[in-house]
């Protein structure tokens, strides 16, 4: 199990994730501000200035759950993880990648008032010997209240178990932590996803229009990126059948008829990504009635929009935008069509 410690920058959660520890029996420490460190001495210069924060490239998420699993999987126990996460969809990666692993996190937010927060910026001792510290420690918290500020109003309250810590110290703070997991308080987030795969993978995908001819293209909160509604096919279980579904257990809309097959698509290995066939098949028209029902469980999709074929080239992936665009010109054609990595054959 692992217990995130979030809040703004300043808010103390490395100070009381060490007062946790000595709380919680078989407990050990793990900050993801490590990964961040060896990334400026392993990825070129080039690639570094790209990015504001270490947090927008996509290997530190993807070793913050890799270390966290390995640290887990040597230690066992509990795993205390104190990281400001603001951005919504890279929790989700995050704690997607750890469900994946079948990884229970615990989400708790340390929530002091913005008046005490800003006084223990100000109070924060920043080591002598770091150059430009002032700026690249106390600015920097103060610079990340407001979008501290905004993760509260958008997602943050509603997702993780807060603790008002205006008047506690971090030892008092660790104490309603352990409490709050031993009772269930702070439960473990119900964000899901598949496991991994460990080879080529079998996937199928449906393609849902509304009355202006848009398709409806959907955010998963496990992954990064817009999808088509669908997903793995489960062994023994037929492409359409599963596109069916996962499209039923994804929005809430349950086909009665089995949708017609668009395009077969064979996606190229790309570590650590194993690839396979990909299916996209045609799930008709939505009139303004289905489309009013379409629903989003939490623990699956961020959010769902229709979009033309010009908008959903800037929201997928490369291969899979070209998978869209072949998938449309097979529906005007009336003929499936055969691609690999998204180009047609045959």
């Amino acid at each position: 199990m692992i217990v995130w410690i979030n809040g703004a920058f300043g808010a103390g959660k490395t100070t009381t994730a060490r007062e946790l520890i000595e709380l919680i029996p078989n407990s050990a420490l793990f900050d993801p501000e490590v990964i961040g460190g060896a990334l400026t001495h392993l990825l070129p210069p080039k690639r570094l200035a790209e990015v504001g924060d270490f947090q927008d490239l996509p290997i530190w998420r993807r070793l913050v759950v890799d270390t966290a699993a390995a640290m887990l999987a040597d230690l066992g126990g509990v795993l205390v993880v104190p990281m400001t996460l603001l951005r919504q969809e890279y929790r989700d990666e995050i704690f997607g990648g750890l469900a994946s692993r079948r990884i229970p996190v615990r989400h708790v937010l340390l929530a002091p008032a913005e008046t005490i927060l800003r006084e223990r910026i100000a109070e924060r001792e920043i080591p002598a010997d770091l150059a430009d510290g002032e700026m690249r420690v106390r600015q920097w918290s103060y610079d990340h209240i407001e979008p501290y500020r905004a993760a509260l109003a958008a997602w943050l309250t509603a997702d993780a178990h807060p603790v008002d810590t205006s008047a506690l110290t971090p030892y008092e703070t660790a104490l309603r932590i352990a409490e709050a997991v031993r009772t269930g308080d702070a439960p473990a987030c119900d964000i899901v996803q598949t496991p991994e795969p460990t080879a080529e993978t079998l996937a199928a995908g449906v393609l849902l229009f509304d009355e202006q001819d848009r398709v409806l293209l959907v955010d998963p909160t496990y992954k990064a990126g817009w999808e088509f509604p669908g997903g793995v096919v489960e062994p023994g279980e037929a492409p359409a059948r599963a596109g069916m579904r996962e499209v039923a257990e994804e929005t809430g809309i349950r086909l009665d008829e089995v949708p017609r097959l668009l395009v077969v698509d064979w996606e190229a290995p790309v570590p650590p990504g194993y690839g396979g066939l990909r299916f996209l098949f045609d799930g008709g028209l939505l009139d303004s009635h289905e489309a009013g029902r379409l629903v989003l469980p939490g623990p699956e999709l961020r959010d769902w929009r229709f979009v033309t074929e010009e908008e959903a080239a800037g929201l997928l992936p490369p291969v899979r935008y070209e998978r869209l665009r072949w998938a449309l010109r097979a529906r005007e054609r009336g003929a499936a069509l055969y691609l690999e990595a998204g180009i047609p054959l045959g």
